[in-house]
């Protein structure tokens, strides 16, 4: 099934279905009562260390890891609980719908401008 250019660009590695900030999320998740370094994390996932300080950046954005250099663990925990419920909620609603296409959601969009945008002449 092919995947759309963003997820490409973003990831480094596709094994499996699980991204690489899920393998390093669940890692600190099943290991929320210790704090690791970069290598660690790296060397328990199999994920090369730059780009798993990629990905553990973009969760601390979502507060979903903390960090206190150089250590890293898992975040607050109802912020973990929320996120992953989102994620199911997802999931379920895409095996019973299908997933989206980003595609289709491009050629569906127009070129006119939102009202928001528009000025007061109405133009």
């Amino acid at each position: 099934m092919p995947i759309d250019i963003d997820t490409f660009e973003r990831e480094t590695e596709f094994e499996g279905e699980r991204t690489q900030a899920e393998r390093v999320f669940s890692f600190l998740v099943s290991n929320d009562d210790k704090a690791f370094r970069r290598g660690e994390i790296a060397d328990s996932t199999g994920i090369e260390p730059n780009a798993v300080s990629a990905v553990l950046s973009r969760l601390k954005e979502r507060n979903l890891v903390r960090h206190k250099p150089p250590y890293w663990a898992a975040g607050d925990s109802d912020r973990i609980r929320s996120a992953t419920d989102l994620s199911r909620s997802l999931d379920s609603l895409n095996e019973q719908l299908g997933t989206e296409e980003m595609d289709a959601w491009r050629e569906a969009g127009t070129d006119e401008r939102h009202p928001g945008e528009r000025g007061t002449d109405g133009e």
